[in-house]
This record gives C-alpha cells, structure tokens and sequence, in this order.
C-alpha cells in the first residue's frame, strides 16, 4: 500500500502543529494539553488527532521535527556561509535544538514508556550533518583534520547540558570549543 503525500493545506496543518506541540511540550512538559497546542497551532482539536492519534505520537513527532530541521540546517549554512562560519552558526542551532530537548525530556520519557523509541537514529542523523561541515573547514585550512564529528558532537552535548538556557555562556563555551577545534589546523 502506498502512501499518499498530504495535500498541501494539510502538510502547513502537519507542520504549525509540529511547531505548537515542541514549544507546549519544552515549556510545559507533560502538562501541556492537546487543546492548547491545537489552538496554539491555529487548528481544531479534530485535525490535530487526525495527524497524531495519540499524545505519544505527536510527541515523537514533534521531537524528530526539531531533530529534522537541526540536520538539514547544515547544507543550506555551507552554501551560504564560508565553512567554518557555518560550522559555528550550526553550533548555535544545535544547542537551541538540545535546549528544547532538554524541556521536553519528560514527554520524551512518555514516549519511550510506551515502547517508542524516539532516539533511534538521532546519533547518525547528527553525525551525518556535522561531518559535511566539519570536511568543509578542514579543507579550507580552517579546524584539524583529525577530529571526528563525534568528538564534535560529544563537545556540543557538554555545552548545552552545562549551560541550559543560559545562551550567553553557551556561546562563549561554543567559541572556545571552535578555538580548539581551530588549534593546529
């Protein structure tokens, strides 16, 4: 059976609800009710369970949403940006993505209660995009070639778990990570 791809007033519906529902779900946690989050995304409360029968589902949905629009910053960075400017501007999305994880760590945990795995490809998918802006800077002389996207994702992980919301500090602790990432290039 094939799928058939939404029609397009029913993606933009798809999409505002994903958006509502990563921004109920970091602020309010498993507080935030299905309700609001339909009003919130400019919707009844009727199209939003026909997108996502089950709170678990939009919840997972909504977290693979933000993990989707982290990953597929990276390409877009590299055409306009030189490497390691691009490099450095992912960093950024990348802790305002984990930021928003972070809040939505107890719905997330109700989405692993019920069986899902919410997770399962977020490590490839995250190495995936850091690699192409890695590659780019060494090539243009600007990081040592010798560092894996995991070590780099590892460094990000630091920062944004030690840091929080605190944006300021995490950007200080993002610059001194691309110092060392810069030193013997």
């Amino acid at each position: 059976m094939s799928v058939r791809p939404l029609r397009a007033d029913a993606q933009r519906n798809r999409e505002q609800i994903l958006v509502a529902a990563a921004r109920a779900f970091t602020k309010c946690g498993l507080e935030a009710t299905l309700e609001g989050i339909a009003k919130d995304a400019g919707i009844g409360i009727g199209t939003l369970y026909r997108h996502f029968p089950t709170r678990e589902l939009l919840i997972e949905a909504a977290y693979r949403n933000e993990l989707a629009a982290v990953c597929d910053a990276a390409p877009a960075l590299l055409d306009k940006l030189p490497p390691v400017e691009a490099l450095r501007a992912w960093m950024d999305r990348y802790v305002d993505y984990m930021t928003r994880k972070l809040g939505m760590a107890d719905a997330l945990r109700a989405v692993i209660a019920s069986g899902a795995n919410p997770y399962a490809q977020s490590f490839e998918l995250l190495t995936g995009a850091i690699k192409p802006l890695l590659d780019a800077a060494a090539a243009a002389g600007d990081v040592r070639p010798d560092i894996s996207a995991d070590d780099v994702l590892a460094g990000l992980c630091g920062v944004a778990l030690a840091t929080g919301a605190k944006r300021e500090q995490a950007g200080r602790l993002l610059n001194l990570l691309l110092d060392g990432l810069r030193y013997g290039a």
